[in-house]
């Protein structure tokens, strides 16, 4: 037998240590070569390792949320080998394991649900549960499956676990909820017992951790502006309507791709606004390309896919590009390349809307725009005879934050003034 040593492989310029994502083994498991060892993040991607020899795991570096420095111990691997151990892996035996890089797919579990992960067996667990009488036409609630988390949470509620239906082999947080949900009727709750829910610790790691921080960095180091604008979207809606009646195979269109053909036209008069400031450097660089970042919420996180050169697209080919991108981020198959690099973000609430919006920059970026709810007002319009009209319109607000040390409060309202001339003569932006 021989202890192999997996160190934390270069898996990334400039990177100096990594997170520890998830653990795909535990101490004493057996894992077979190129299996799943743990998910390491470094920024916004996570790097898939794989274990590069076969054996039993004896060692593992740390928990989830831990960060390992690069060139450090990240598993010890008993093996069947004879020969002598390496300490660092083969050549071509962890490299193309790096070469997978995927979105984080999942947020932090609750403490609790750790606990309830390494739940003993289910003997071992109706053993530790304390004496309880059997309910009249019940069962015995030792005789349920549970962990001890579900069990504590359950005794602070007065909730009898012989009386919550567990979705499968043992009563989880979910059926508990559920039972909170949907049984407040059937009399579980103790008289006098409180009727709030149980705090939550929850570890903030991962994707969460790297969207805390640079929202954090974002408001600390960036003095940030908004400025909001009311357009007057109903021309372009018709044309939308009309173009996605008549669309065949080609995908549905939004209004943000409409939205996006207005910003890169309007650019080339305002570069001050599709510019990256490096504040270390003292350098603004203001960009020809517009590599536009499109906010998008996952089950991790809003992650920030970008749709490269999209001053080259036409709104057909933006709105594949805004599909695609969307589904790779959700799915957790984005690549690094496609989450970096951004130029100006456009971030959006779609369906929920909202009257305003302050976004905040992505940063290094030094705006980001925000296109509100869509809602129907009756509005005032000139008639040919020069009295008043009053029609239906579809109105939306968009919002714009600016970096205040490279932007000025005049150039973001001329940029929006003039995006709101394209937005609500719709057939400028087809306009050569």
């Amino acid at each position: 037998m021989a202890r192999y040593s997996f160190r934390l492989p270069d898996i990334g310029e400039g990177i100096a240590e990594a997170e520890i994502v998830t653990w795909h083994v535990r101490v004493g498991d057996r894992i077979e070569e190129d299996a799943q060892l743990a998910d390491m993040m470094t920024d916004k991607a996570t790097v898939e390792m794989e274990s590069p020899v076969s054996g039993v795991i004896v060692e593992l570096a740390g928990e989830v949320g831990d960060m390992v420095p690069i060139g450090s111990t990240l598993a010890v691997i008993e093996t069947d080998a004879d020969a002598e151990a390496s300490d660092t892996p083969e050549s071509g035996s962890s490299a193309e394991s790096i070469d997978e890089v995927t979105v984080l797919e999942e947020v932090a579990e609750t403490f609790e649900d750790s606990v309830e992960d390494s739940a003993e067996a289910p003997a071992a667990v109706a053993e530790a549960s304390p004496p309880a009488a059997t309910p009249a036409g019940g069962k015995d609630d030792r005789a349920v499956l549970a962990s001890p988390a579900v069990r504590a949470r359950a005794r602070d509620l007065g909730v009898d676990l012989s009386q919550v239906q567990a979705e499968g082999d043992r009563i989880r947080h979910a059926d508990l909820d559920a039972y909170l949900r949907y049984g407040a009727g059937q009399g579980y709750r103790a008289p006098g017992a409180s009727r709030a829910r149980a705090d939550e610790p929850i570890k903030v790691i991962g994707m969460r951790r790297k969207i805390a921080e640079n929202m954090a960095a974002s408001k600390r180091a960036i003095p940030h502006f908004t400025y909001v604008e009311e357009m007057d979207v109903t021309a372009l809606e018709a044309m939308r309507a009309d173009l996605n009646a008549n669309r065949g195979n080609r995908p549905k269109l939004t209004m943000l791709p409409f939205l996006i053909v207005a910003i890169c036209r309007t650019i080339p008069e305002f570069p001050m606004i599709n510019a990256r400031y490096d504040d270390e450097a003292g350098v603004v660089t203001r960009h020809g390309a517009v590599h536009l970042g499109m906010a998008t919420q996952t089950d991790a996180g809003l992650m920030v896919p970008v749709i490269r050169d999209a001053q080259d697209k036409n709104v057909w080919q933006l709105a594949s590009e805004i599909s695609r991108l969307a589904e790779a981020a959700r799915t957790g198959k984005a690549k690094v390349d496609e989450l970096t690099g951004g130029t100006l973000t456009v971030t959006s609430l779609g369906p929920l809307g909202g009257i305003a919006t302050t976004p905040v920059i992505n940063r290094p970026e030094v705006a980001i725009i925000g296109p509100n709810k869509i809602v129907e007002r009756p509005v005032f319009a000139k008639n040919p005879q020069g009295g008043d009209d009053i029609r239906r319109a579809k109105l939306m607000n968009l919002s714009i934050s600016c970096d205040h040390r490279v932007v000025d409060g005049w150039d973001a309202a001329s940029f929006v003034q003039a995006l709101k001339r394209l937005v609500e003569t719709p057939v400028l932006l087809f306009a050569d």
